[in-house]
């Protein structure tokens, strides 16, 4: 095979301006970057909150043109002159620039840094791998700086924004396999019976949250995971309770952070941020694990949809407008 399949990313000046274009496309396998050191024939990747930005060009994600988008995939080595990986071993990458400055994984094949990978856990097939993708792998991060930061279950209620996408599923799964209370704040109130049935012990709108608000409220939640920013994270901080913590890891509202330090000196609430894309690798390694050994399989399931790769495309505008449930898998050889 001299091609591979990938959905491709491309930018070009015209007279008119820049013209962008996105399309599935059969790509020399020749153009694959140099600077990887393992090929992996891709079998699965996903589509993430940044996959539809770069995909519908609506944010400046991309710095590198053309570009195979994906910055998710699951696959086998193919070949390898990294020491660490040899053809058959099965691997994940989440992040890492790809996808943004690095040809990603929306594609049959990619040329990786062996760095990047990780070992796929016995646990998952490369399937379920990716019906976890950063989303999932982000979700865990923000669990454990919980968990870190000393929250327990006896501290009170755990708040989860954005309820009803990626982050927001997994997270509700985590947290309530811990023994966790869980609240779900989300704008589908008709996903109420799918986000308990994930573990959320109550549901409420999210409008409750994204409007503006008193720079301290009243006391409610030990924790948060928050992956919607602007007026939501600033209400969710000014209602978390002495000591709690908040992880922060998304903008689905806004990039914006209207706050005041109020919550931070006069509660000691711990602001925590959380970044997927550059995390070390043992830091990456222990999330693997403890989705490997926390995460409930049947529950993951009921979270993923199953998408052809020549889906994508039309599937980042409903991914930026909040209308997929959980997490979007691409199937990138159907």
């Amino acid at each position: 095979m001299s091609t591979f399949r990938g959905l491709l990313l491309s930018k070009s000046e015209a007279a008119d301006g820049a013209k962008f274009s996105a399309n599935v496309a059969d790509i020399p396998l020749s153009d694959l970057p140099a600077d990887g050191d393992v090929v992996v024939r891709i079998e699965y990747s996903t589509l993430n909150y940044k996959d539809g930005l770069a995909i519908a060009n609506k944010s400046p994600v991309v710095r590198k043109w053309p570009i195979v988008a994906g910055i998710d995939g699951a696959g086998t080595v193919e070949s390898s002159d990294h020491p660490a990986w040899k053809a058959g071993d099965k691997v994940i990458l989440n992040g890492w620039g790809v996808g943004e400055n690095h040809w990603g994984c929306l594609g049959q094949r990619a040329k990786l840094k062996g760095d990047w990978l990780v070992r796929l856990p016995d646990a998952f097939t490369t399937q379920q791998a990716m019906a976890i993708g950063t989303a999932g792998y982000t979700a865990m991060l923000c669990c454990l700086a919980l968990e870190q930061h000393g929250v327990n279950k006896s501290q009170g209620e755990i708040l989860v924004t954005g309820a009803s996408g990626g982050v927001g599923s997994v997270a509700i799964s985590i947290l309530s396999s811990w023994g966790y209370d869980v609240v779900a704040s989300t704008g589908k109130l008709n996903e109420t019976e799918y986000l308990k049935s994930l573990g959320a012990k109550e549901v409420i709108d999210r409008a409750t949250l994204s409007a503006v608000g008193k720079p301290l409220q009243k006391e409610r939640w030990a924790g948060v995971v928050d992956s919607v920013g602007s007026h939501t994270l600033v209400n969710a901080v000014a209602q978390t309770r002495y000591r709690g913590v908040v992880a922060a890891c998304g903008l689905a509202q806004g990039a914006d952070f209207p706050a005041t330090v109020m919550p931070f000196i006069l509660r000691g609430v711990v602001l925590a941020g959380v970044d997927s894309v550059y995390q070390p690798m043992a830091t990456r390694l222990a999330a693997w694990a403890r989705l490997a050994s926390d995460l409930d399989l049947k529950k993951l399931d009921s979270i993923t949809t199953t998408i052809k790769l020549g889906d994508a495309i039309a599937a980042a505008d409903d991914v930026l407008a909040a209308k997929i449930r959980g997490r979007l898998v691409v199937v990138v050889n159907a």
